[in-house]
């Protein structure tokens, strides 16, 4: 599923869908411009783990090795009871996506130098987890000035309709 900049946050509420984690960050770096979501090959105490709400996307960010796509850097902390079967927390996780969708990302990471940031991890209704990878352009430190700019104005214009 491909889809442009912005997002479907009042339809994802009403599809079921439980978000486990957000970079949030990623919006303020990055100049988010496709949208992929992805599967995600886990082990059984990595899931367990996420049903808990434990996943750290921060850092979080997709490369390729061969022909195929990995999440490196998420952060899935050991879930306590697995004991010794448990999993590495910070482990290279292949992503699930089809073939012309990996030879796109691919083609903006080596042509028009782009970064694969992961921007959101869920459970969708069918209880598998996905995690929404987007092609991103890294924003210099004005384009970050002008998203601060713009985010004070709002929330100032907000304020001053609230107060009449």
């Amino acid at each position: 599923m491909s889809s442009k900049a912005g997002g479907a946050k009042a339809s994802r509420k009403q599809e079921g869908i439980k978000v486990i984690s957000e970079n949030r960050r990623a919006r303020y770096d990055y100049e988010l411009m496709e949208f992929f979501e992805a599967g995600l090959v886990l082990q059984g105490s990595e899931v367990k783990s996420l049903r808990v709400g434990h996943v750290n996307l921060a850092e979080a960010y997709a490369a390729m090795k061969g022909e195929e796509l990995f999440l490196i850097n998420s952060n899935i902390p050991e879930y306590r009871e697995a004991n010794r079967f448990n999993h590495e927390q910070k482990r290279p996780r292949k992503l699930l996506l089809h073939a012309k969708q990996i030879q796109r990302l691919a083609v903006g990471v080596s042509r028009e130098g782009l970064t694969i940031v992961a921007v959101k991890m869920f459970f969708n209704p069918l209880g598998r987890v996905k995690v929404d990878i987007a092609l991103a352009r890294g924003k210099k430190a004005v384009d970050k000035r002008e998203t601060i700019k713009i985010r004070d104005w709002n929330r100032e214009k907000s304020r001053l309709l609230r107060e009449k």
